[in-house]
């Protein structure tokens, strides 16, 4: 293939935007709560369609992972958006505060739609980036961080779209918007031609094996990779990082807002802090952490960024209950959990990548996410029923000790053996 036939990689880093951007919509799914607690919701239904979502968006990763090599970047990418915008589209049309049509709609269809398409930017990417996977990664999962910013402003204060067309419209725009960015995003979606590498780069020699993808690492198939302490040290490590700062989200607006009461503020001064350490410090942190984190793990390597990230949020999360009843010291931490919390998405496909090959990303990143899934359940359950108990602070306490746990472990992960 000529030169002139190879498209400009750069047209994926935009297509891997838009595609994020939408995905990024379960994080904007508090912005939906009020109303459906006013329509008669408990609390815990609404966490419950939330962790649906999660679990769905883990699960059906692992199932796109698999069909990727058979369909293509580009077809599952336009199907995920499909399934995603249809979820919302059906659950505003048919019964927009019924709780098992949300469910079912948003939290499982919707849900199912983001796994469907998560992956591709991030496979995609990498061969196309293989000399700036963390870059290219951070780059390409900021979208979700910032897109939840712009879904729950839109909703809220800045299009005041719930106020002036009601819930169930609000689900079938979102939905409209959300398929038809991430099918433009998909077009750009393609994987480039066999054996290409960017002007001026040479693969790294391999490090040991003798199946080597572009970048010089072992390609570990997923069947070989489940077998090695090196995925399970990985996954522990992302399972507690992860169901941190999903706890750290779920309780953001919530908990502070009872400490700052407490501390002499207002309900209604409370609830305006609080928002804006969730919806601006937080949302912003987190997706700046995805290139910021990605760029620094260019630098210092995957290893030795996450062992920083993990330690640095087992403090700050510690800390956090001491820090939620100042406005200054909130917004402080709202900021390092959330920049931290949206390392962890540039952080683990591109350690993924390092320790087990690029070949088989999509398929090995999926069961690697899982762990997410798994915090995205235990993290806010554990939360919610410390809360019930009145010990917020132990929570945080019991979060924040097992990211100090990952950073030890992911500090011993060493290259796989390969016999």
């Amino acid at each position: 293939m000529s030169e002139t036939k190879v498209m400009n990689r750069w047209l994926v880093a935009l297509g891997a935007l838009l595609i994020q951007m939408s995905l990024g919509a379960i994080y904007a799914w508090s912005v939906f709560t009020p109303s459906l607690i006013s329509a008669g919701w408990t609390k815990v239904q609404t966490q419950i369609v939330f962790s649906a979502g999660l679990a769905l968006f883990a699960v059906v990763m692992v199932i796109a992972g698999r069909l990727l090599p058979k369909f293509g970047p580009r077809k599952l990418a336009i199907a995920g958006g499909i399934t995603l915008g249809l979820g919302y589209i059906l659950g505003g049309l048919i019964a927009p505060t019924n709780f098992w049509a949300v469910f079912f709609f948003v939290g499982i269809i919707g849900g199912s739609g983001i796994g469907l398409a998560y992956v591709v930017p991030i496979a995609t990417g990498m061969r196309w980036f293989p000399d700036k996977k963390g870059m290219i990664t951070g780059l390409a999962v900021a979208g979700f961080g910032f897109g939840a910013t712009l879904w729950v402003k839109l909703a809220g204060q800045w299009g005041h779209l719930i106020e002036k067309m009601g819930l169930g419209k609000t689900f079938m725009v979102y939905g409209i918007l959300f398929a038809v960015t991430v099918v433009l995003g998909g077009f750009f979606m393609i994987f480039p031609p066999e054996g290409y590498k960017p002007e001026g780069w040479e693969p790294p020699a391999p490090a040991n094996g003798n199946s080597k993808s572009s970048s010089g690492i072992r390609d570990f198939m997923t069947g070989e990779m489940l077998k090695t302490p090196q995925f399970w040290m990985i996954f522990i490590t992302f399972l507690f990082g992860a169901g941190a700062g999903l706890m750290s989200i779920g309780l953001m607006k919530l908990f502070p807002g009872q400490a700052l009461i407490k501390n002499g503020m207002s309900p209604k001064e409370a609830s305006a802090v609080a928002g804006t350490a969730m919806a601006v410090f937080f949302s912003l942190a987190n997706g700046g952490g995805r290139i910021g984190w990605g760029m620094i793990s260019d630098k210092l390597g995957r290893k030795t960024s996450l062992i920083i990230m993990t330690a640095v949020q087992g403090i700050t999360v510690i800390a956090f209950p001491y820090m939620a009843g100042n406005a200054i010291l909130l917004y402080i931490g709202a900021t390092l959990i959330g920049f931290n919390f949206g390392g962890n998405f540039a952080l683990f496909p591109t350690i993924t990548a390092d320790t087990f090959g690029t070949k088989f990303i999509g398929q090995n990143y999926g069961w690697v996410f899982l762990a997410y899934g798994v915090g995205g359940i235990g993290g806010p359950i554990m939360g919610g029923k410390l809360g019930d108990m009145g010990n917020f602070p132990l929570a945080f306490t019991i979060a924040g000790a097992l990211c100090l746990v990952a950073a030890a472990v992911i500090a011993m992960v060493k290259p796989p053996r390969v016999d």
